[in-house]
């Protein structure tokens, strides 16, 4: 009898990551996408790379960090770039986790941050939230001898909510400095605000505080599949050894450059999301739909059984509408709605004030 080979520890526990499901008809609103699309500085850029896609990108990113750092103000070489911050969410946890290992992250976080600790052979730890929010006092006393990486998402999706200066402050002052903090600021450009702070600072003023950025979200640039991470010298160095040496795509990489720059597209798509955010909230609200404050590029509905949100999921589905349902993320009686066009915004609303009728026949109620 032959045995098939056995993978590592922690493997066979991962349930695949699904991403939120598109469409092209409708209105595609499962993955918090940049309604606008990229801008035209970032599309000129890619356009002019099509004729050297037969040559090998540059494996330093060095004009892509040049532009990262000139834009934020950081220091070139502390940038690493990564095929989305995805890869560099595994490559950390590769890096400083393993058997015998915790992770520790918030219970309604991200979901690659458990994958990525099971992937490393490490366990992942998820800590209650208070009032769908991360719980400073909670992740502090989660932490013990065995845990080497905290993963906190400011704003955190799916939920929305977004510690302040001051709490995060006070979760990195708690932290032992030997274990690493990794503040995944993805939807940073969308929370910015007096009490908000994206990280770039604390990695600066500690050792063991990393941030974590994409050009999946406000930029535009999912399927480009572009991320990167502010980190002091030690982890860069790290990072840099353990990396694919042509980790990111030359086309990707000339489009992350430009959109790094293109500024006034940036507070287009800012201004289009603060407007719409609160449009959906309110039409949601008026609907009896309960959502908590969102920081991000969406918002968090909640119907207060899973049956009814799965009788919305099918009423938005019946006008071309695709949301993600929150199930893996242990909110099944949630959809996470990115925040669309106007015109989108109405369509959700739309379809959620005729939830009932539009979906019994589908559901059987």
């Amino acid at each position: 009898m032959t045995r098939a080979p056995e993978p590592l520890a922690g493997i066979l526990q991962i349930r695949a990551y699904v991403g939120g499901e598109g469409t092209r008809t409708g209105h595609a609103l499962a993955s918090n996408e940049n309604p606008l699309g990229a801008g035209e500085a970032a599309r000129t850029a890619l356009l002019r790379e099509l004729d050297r896609t037969h040559v090998y990108p540059d494996g330093g990113a060095r004009a892509l960090r040049k532009a990262i750092a000139e834009s934020c103000g950081l220091h070139p070489d502390r940038i690493v770039c990564g095929n989305g911050s995805d890869e560099l969410l595994a490559l950390l946890c590769r890096s400083y986790a393993g058997p015998g290992h915790e992770v520790i992250h918030s219970k309604h976080g991200f979901l690659m941050y458990r994958i990525s600790a099971l992937a490393a052979g490490a366990a992942p730890v998820a800590v209650a939230e208070r009032n769908l929010s991360a719980d400073v006092d909670g992740l502090l006393a989660a932490i013990n001898s065995r845990t080497r990486i905290l993963f906190l998402a400011n704003p955190n999706n799916p939920t929305g909510s977004a510690l302040s200066r001051v709490e995060l402050r006070s979760l990195v002052d708690g932290i032992p400095q030997e274990v690493l903090l990794v503040l995944d600021s993805a939807y940073a450009e969308y929370a910015a605000g007096p009490q908000y702070e994206d990280g770039a600072a604390l990695v600066d003023e500690r050792p063991n505080v990393v941030m974590t950025r994409t050009f999946s979200k406000i930029h535009g640039l999912a399927s480009l599949r572009v991320g990167w991470a502010y980190c002091p010298a030690p982890v860069a160095s790290v990072l840099n050894r353990v990396r694919g040496p042509f980790n990111c795509n030359g086309p990707g990489m000339a489009a992350a450059a430009a959109a790094m720059r293109d500024h006034a597209h940036v507070a287009r798509s800012v201004a289009m999301n603060l407007a719409n955010r609160a449009a959906l909230a309110d039409g949601l609200a008026s609907l009896g739909i309960a959502s908590p404050p969102s920081a991000g590029n969406f918002v968090l509905a909640r119907f207060g059984c899973e049956k009814d949100a799965l009788i919305a999921d099918a009423a938005l589905r019946k006008g071309g509408i695709r949301v993600r349902r929150m199930a893996a993320y242990g909110l099944p009686d949630s959809l996470r709605i990115t925040v669309g066009t106007e015109a989108a915004v109405q369509d959700v609303l739309g379809a959620l004030a005729g939830r009932q009728e539009a979906a019994g026949e589908l559901l059987g109620v």
